[in-house]
């Protein structure tokens, strides 16, 4: 049995063994453990500084006694736990052991554009038998993580967790702390599910409805507005089911690498405040995170510090990450739930006194539906007609007013919304009638206030309107630059060191998108004033406007992107330039 953590450790002194196409020789290791977590990168510390050494090459990799080939860091998938301390010199030296590009994007840390990590925008990529080092002082605190920007390697397992160790005490104690990366992996080619999605729409959803769905319409809502209802979706030739791209036909979710047959396990003595960094490591897949029997209290949203919250239930977008405290008092195992936001299939593993026992797994939730939320306000204007709807409209995201709305933005949007709704209090799709605390946006409070936030007003408004075409499988992100629309990776959005701007995002399209800005911070508009939250990965529901101010403090060039991988490669991806 091949681990896909202990790959041959002698092949890092022996170099990659070459073999009818890039494969590896490999040797037999024991069975690995259920309760081994991420590992724990080597490192040195040197005058001030913080050095790791990461070598990545193409790994035969095993899940549930299947053999596939991905992307191992350090013979390690996910990737070695990299833990650097606030104020420090970190020094990231990165080995390319495949036969083609890659890369390492420090998701979410504040450095120089030039060790941002983005083959074509700040730097030509790592090319194959190459070394590139990664330099910069350590400006920040909490949990982040690193993954590919070159290609679909991310979806091969291109990725790892990061943790930043503060210069000064968290607001916050615990008595243990687990690191939970949650990812999506699929036996097949990257490049072919892509064709797939690419050829037929909905190719991976399995859970389309049925005539007996819309006789159940008929039922519970009469038939006048079921047939309209049915009428409207065809317009657009989408179905209120369509909720992820890529789904568990072809994916199997992990947690720390460990499927949920193998229980990944962490351990605690009842009593114990145990902390929990939940980070969402997919290439496409949200996840809804519950540990059933126990409260849980957020107290980091994107590796800063919140006013704590507690809830039983949050969704954690692609690329996003929270930071819980756990506290069971029973000598009982807890499961830890992740279930894919369509249903489709989940991730688990086990908080437990000892090793070995497991929780019980909870009952499976139905595949949720779109409502007509999903398509915004009032004159929804599609492709094929204009259609109304009731509006409604949210008191939380402030003076998030879009103006520029009558735009046609072609074939890459398979409609336009001209009542974009704020939605800041929104669970999100498949939680709304749940009848326990879920997160929402709405209940993120930074710690502490942003004073810039409440002394200035932004300098300038700039809209960025994200569109779709599912049948064609393209996504865009389109801003007006004061002149013309553009959507063009090559037109930059152009933006003043030190001016203080603001963001209004439109969503014309049926799905969520996780959008993360390169380099700076973005600080949500939630109605928390002051006390916004600020984060590098804000999620984007359907039909929704949101608002964000970013204080440009950082020259370079800087991506700017969906962080649904397949999204991205298709053009849902910008590039920012700060002078």
């Amino acid at each position: 049995m091949i681990s896909r953590r202990d790959f041959i450790k002698g092949s890092i002194t022996l170099g990659a063994a070459y073999s009818l196409g890039n494969m590896f020789y490999s040797f037999a290791y024991p069975p690995k453990s259920a309760d081994k977590g991420i590992e724990i990168g080597d490192y040195k510390k040197k005058n001030g500084k913080i050095i790791y050494d990461f070598v990545i090459r193409k790994s035969p990799i095993e899940f549930d006694g299947k053999l596939g080939w991905g992307i191992a860091i350090n013979d390690n998938l996910p990737g070695p736990l990299v833990k650097l301390k606030e104020g420090l010199w970190a020094e990231l030296n990165i080995y390319n052991e495949l036969n083609e590009i890659t890369s390492i994007h420090w998701h979410g840390i504040l450095l120089p554009y030039q060790m941002d990590g983005v083959p074509g925008v700040t730097f030509p990529g790592i090319k194959p038998g190459e070394k590139f080092t990664a330099k910069f002082k350590v400006k920040q605190y909490g949990t982040y993580w690193y993954h590919s920007h070159a290609g679909l390697q991310e979806q091969l397992g291109h990725y790892g967790p990061l943790i930043i160790e503060p210069e000064e005490p968290e607001p916050f104690t615990y008595d243990r702390e687990y690191v939970i990366v949650l990812s999506d992996w699929s036996f097949k080619d990257p490049h072919w599910i892509l064709s797939r999605l690419k050829k037929e729409d909905g190719y991976f959803n399995y859970n389309k409805r049925t005539i007996f769905d819309f006789f159940n319409d008929i039922r519970t809502k009469g038939l006048a507005q079921a047939l309209r209802e049915r009428m409207m979706w065809a317009s657009m030739r989408m179905s209120p089911r369509d909720i992820a791209d890529v789904t568990g036909a072809t994916y199997i979710f992990l947690m720390n690498g460990h499927t949920p047959e193998e229980n990944w396990t962490a351990i605690f003595k009842p009593g114990e405040k145990i902390r929990l960094r939940f980070i969402n490591a997919s290439a496409m897949t949200y996840f809804d995170v519950r540990i059933p029997g126990l409260k849980m209290t957020v107290v980091q949203a994107d590796g800063q510090n919140i006013q704590p919250v507690e809830v039983d239930e949050f969704r954690i977008a692609v690329a996003e990450r929270y930071d819980v405290i756990v506290q069971p008092t029973e000598y009982k195992a807890y499961t830890i739930f992740a279930e894919a936001m369509d249903r489709s299939g989940y991730a688990r593993g086990t908080l437990a006194p000892e090793p070995g026992m497991e929780g019980p797994i909870p009952p499976r939730r139905k595949p949720p539906e779109r409502g007509m939320e999903a398509h915004g306000g009032a004159h929804m204007k599609h492709m094929q007609g204009k259609m109304h709807h009731g509006h409604m409209k949210g008191s939380k995201c402030g003076m998030c007013e879009p103006k520029l709305k009558n735009f046609d933005f072609g074939p890459t949007a398979a409609m336009l919304n001209t009542d974009p709704l704020c939605r800041i209090d929104d669970p999100g799709v498949g939680l709304k009638d749940v009848k326990h605390k879920v997160l929402t946006y709405a209940d993120l409070k930074s710690y502490t206030p942003w004073e810039f936030l409440y002394k200035r007003k932004p300098d300038r408004i700039i809209e960025v309107h994200f569109t779709g075409n599912m049948e064609r499988f393209i996504w865009r992100m389109w801003t007006y630059d004061g002149n013309r629309w553009t959507s063009d990776i090559r037109d930059f959005i152009k933006l003043r060191y030190g001016e203080l701007v603001r963001m209004v995002w439109v969503n014309h399209t049926m799905m969520d998108h996780p959008i993360h800005l390169h380099g700076m911070w973005m600080y949500l508009d939630n109605g928390s004033g002051e006390y916004k939250p600020r984060k590098d990965t804000i999620n984007l529901k359907p039909g929704e406007k949101l608002c964000v101010d970013v204080l440009v403090d950082a020259k370079g060039y800087w991506a700017f992107h969906c962080h649904l991988l397949y999204h991205m490669h298709t053009g849902m991806i910008r590039v920012v330039e700060v002078t």
